[in-house]
């Protein structure tokens, strides 16, 4: 979820005395106040961190259980000076630095976006769009495009030229592809002899990839090559739109999903890859993190007999809500068009083709979320 807005941090402590239990007491300029845990502030000493890399140096095992300061005091800068009783160690804190990281305030992060959930009314204009050229060439254009795919989950990128090379290295202006046991790209065109549904002419219901995996891929670049045949029609809808309106009308369906794991199963002749997962997975503030929903992968229900008829009822009304025209995003892609989109948010499936009148191929690649994220960071 996006971080909320917050004061100013002060930049002066106005005093500093013991607070109860472990604690120091804090007022800062303008009167906020804080308790800061002991254990807290020696882990957090500057001096515990090594310089070069900023990872933690500091061993917490080596503090007494009776942890006690020998002097606390604010300096001529506004800084809090602690001294610590056990080994005279002196530590000093930025009054700036403590307001950001007070109890219960969260590091601020570029990345948290809030998604805004959304139907199919609310895309009437159409997907938001940006120019491939842009993307490559301004990291200023990188980053608005990529804030768009955070907030709705999805985009759709203009203006590629060439074959599958042009949406791997759009891709890679994020970060490295995620390799599957597809490959690190997939080339989505009709076979005689297929391993997964995607690559016949069949109608492809809603759906996230590779629910299987234990990691599903994250974020995924469907870019268009070829769309020639009759039919073969994208469709897309917002995962977290329809869970929110289960969680609205149904909410024991919905905490069904969100509380029992069920298994997927991907097989071939050369792999056997299964996991167990919720379809709705929250954070741990209850807010919408991730959907795993895919018929064709979905194992062989094993839950007891009480739980399964619970969990029965509750598959099926959210696959109603897939199903439901409110939802559904349908368009039909053209050569250099890339859709983008979250591919543990966004469901996303395709109309039937018929390969006698025409060729159709998308290629296909994935970044993972936490690369994704890492980017967002950087560029912010």
């Amino acid at each position: 979820m996006q971080a909320t807005n917050t004061p100013a941090a002060p930049t002066h402590l106005r005093t500093a005395s013991a607070g109860p239990g472990r604690t120091l007491h804090l007022v800062f300029e303008g009167g906020a106040a804080a308790d800061l845990n002991l254990f807290w502030l020696r882990d957090n000493c500057p001096s515990g961190f090594h310089p070069q890399t900023g990872e933690r140096t500091f061993d917490l095992l080596s503090l007494p259980d009776d942890l006690a300061v020998q002097s606390v005091e604010v300096d001529r800068l506004g800084a809090l000076v602690v001294r610590w009783a056990h080994d005279g160690h002196t530590s000093r804190f930025a009054p700036d630095w403590l307001w950001r990281h007070r109890p219960g305030a969260r590091r601020a992060d570029p990345a948290a976006i809030a998604p805004v959930c959304w139907r199919a009314a609310d895309m009437q204009a159409g997907l938001p769009r940006h120019g491939a050229g842009a993307i490559l060439a301004s990291d200023a254009a990188l980053r608005h495009w990529m804030q768009d795919c955070k907030r709705h989950g999805l985009s759709l990128v203009e203006g590629l030229t060439g074959g599958g090379a042009a949406s791997m290295a759009i891709a890679r202006r994020i970060s490295f592809l995620r390799e599957t046991n597809f490959g690190a790209t997939f080339e989505v065109v009709n076979l005689a002899d297929p391993n997964n549904l995607a690559y016949t002419a069949m109608d492809l219901p809603l759906h996230t990839d590779l629910a299987n995996q234990e990691l599903p891929p994250g974020y995924q670049f469907l870019h268009c090559i070829a769309n020639d045949a009759a039919g073969g029609g994208s469709v897309l809808a917002d995962g977290f739109a329809i869970a929110q309106s289960l969680r609205e009308q149904d909410p024991q369906a919905f905490a069904a999903l969100a509380s029992t794991p069920v298994p997927f199963r991907f097989f071939d002749r050369t792999v056997d890859i299964r996991a167990r997962r919720p379809v709705i997975t929250l954070d741990s503030d209850g807010a919408l993190q991730e959907i795993a929903y895919n018929a064709h992968l979905t194992d062989l229900i094993d839950l007891p007999a009480q739980t399964m008829k619970r969990w029965y009822r509750a598959y099926r009304a959210f696959m109603r809500l897939t199903r439901d025209p409110t939802f559904r995003l349908a368009f039909k892609m053209s050569a250099g068009q890339m859709v983008v989109f979250d591919n543990r948010r966004v469901l996303h499936g395709r109309e039937a083709f018929d390969p006698s009148t025409g060729y159709r191929h998308l290629h296909g690649c994935y970044v993972d979320r936490g690369e994704f994220d890492s980017r967002l960071r950087m560029l912010g």
